[in-house]
């Protein structure tokens, strides 16, 4: 390359000198001795350019040199697999619900006469909140009345004259009278109790969901006015995978489930307030079947509200905390992948290298927890300069590192 740069080069200054020398005799106008100056200027900047992408390559090798002699200096550095209690947190999106939470609809219907609460307002149990045009019912009642009236006043008559001395009527005929009475007594309190559907109260203490219907409007029985959520606590349900299910019944027992959860809302900040599933208390719920199509089964946390922030229909995430005995914990810088499967190099008494695959169980925060069996303790593997090995190695010189020292500095950088 460096040679046909300088034949090139010097077959375009004999050509350049050429052109120059007709210029200066004067046989070139002056026009064109002015484009040939500019020519050559131009043509001396590229020169330069060629130059340089030529000679950099050139000198590129004592570079690579210098960086592979940097790559045989790095110390490889080795540790061992730790057994610690950690502390694993489970993650479950979470629909959010009240305790209770109902269809306030009409028993009667009529025009709607009065409304008597507010959306979103807070109720007490037996407030009224609407009130259907009684005009008819009440009317109706003070009919059933009267002959509710006229029943026992006939009985009364029938019976005095059985009880009297001259027993004009026979004893028979009383309890017929009686029956009657009893009869319109019975319709004048079915009356009554449709006079008091017209007025709606509300069931307990909650808060009042939109209004469905206006004031004025035609009511049917049936008809949905609002809805009532009581907030004071609140049921969070989440599915948990069957395996997930396994491991929580192994550590507190069948049936004796006892969890604190926490939840994480929407904008990512924490409930302030714990949940509990406490199935021996009736606190939370674990359903009794599993779903087939999905390999879930449904837990409820019940968390207090006491500040009403939660409602009914929201959804969040779910955190439950647990510790796990004497789990396996390597750095995930010591693992590498291929074809979807992560792999550690272990060294052997021989301090040869083998490449093992693992099963991670839990993924956290810069360290896996390795599915017990396939790593000990007293092995050691490789935490950095993996790139430098290859299977069946023998390393003569390596750095050992104590796996607590590696575990508490993780941040600090790797290869």
């Amino acid at each position: 390359m460096k040679r046909l740069l300088r034949k090139l080069m010097l077959l375009a200054v004999v050509a350049i000198g050429a052109v120059l020398g007709l210029s200066k005799m004067g046989v070139l106008p002056a026009e064109m001795t002015r484009r040939i100056n500019s020519y050559v200027e131009r043509t001396s900047s590229v020169a330069n350019r060629a130059k340089g992408y030529v000679v950099a390559p050139s000198e590129s090798p004592s570079k690579e040199k210098a960086g592979e002699s940097h790559d045989a200096s790095h110390r490889i550095v080795v540790t061992s697999p730790k057994a610690e209690d950690v502390t694993i947190t489970q993650k479950y999106v979470c629909q959010i619900h009240s305790q209770a939470h109902i269809e306030v609809r009409a028993l009667s219907g009529g025009y709607l006469d009065k409304i008597l609460i507010k959306e979103g307002q807070q109720v007490k149990a037996g407030d009224v909140m609407f009130e259907i045009l009684p005009v008819l019912y009440q009317a109706r009642l003070d009919a059933e009345n009267a002959e509710a009236k006229v029943a026992q006043l006939k009985y009364n008559y029938t019976k005095g004259l059985a009880d009297g001395s001259m027993k004009v009527v026979s004893q028979k005929e009383v309890p017929l009278f009686e029956a009657e009475w009893t009869k319109a007594q019975a319709k004048a309190a079915q009356a009554k109790a449709e006079l008091d559907f017209t007025k709606i109260k509300a069931r307990y203490d909650g808060i009042v969901d939109r209004l469905h219907e206006q004031l004025g409007s035609l009511i049917k029985e049936g008809d949905i006015l609002t809805t009532l959520s009581d907030n004071r606590v609140m049921w969070v349900y989440f599915y948990v995978p069957e395996k997930q299910y396994l491991e929580y019944m192994a550590q507190w027992g069948p049936n004796k489930a006892k969890l604190d959860v926490e939840l994480v809302l929407a904008n990512h900040d924490k409930f302030p307030h714990m949940g509990k599933i406490d199935v021996a208390k009736g606190v939370g719920a674990i359903e009794a079947n599993f779903n087939n199509e999905t390999g879930n089964i449904s837990f409820r946390a019940d968390f207090p509200n006491p500040d009403r922030l939660l409602r009914h229909g929201q959804t969040g995430t779910v955190l439950i905390n647990r510790v796990e005995k004497d789990a396996i914990v390597i750095p995930q810088r010591a693992t590498f992948e291929n074809l979807a499967k992560k792999y550690v190099y272990v060294l052997d008494k021989e301090d040869k290298v083998h490449q093992r695959e693992i099963v991670i169980d839990h993924e956290l925060e810069d360290i896996y927890v390795i599915h017990k069996g396939i790593l000990s303790e007293g092995e050691k593997i490789i935490l950095e300069g993996i790139r430098q090995v290859n299977e069946g190695q023998k390393l003569k010189n390596y750095d050992f590192r104590r796996p607590e020292e590696v575990l508490a500095n993780q941040k600090n950088r790797a290869e």
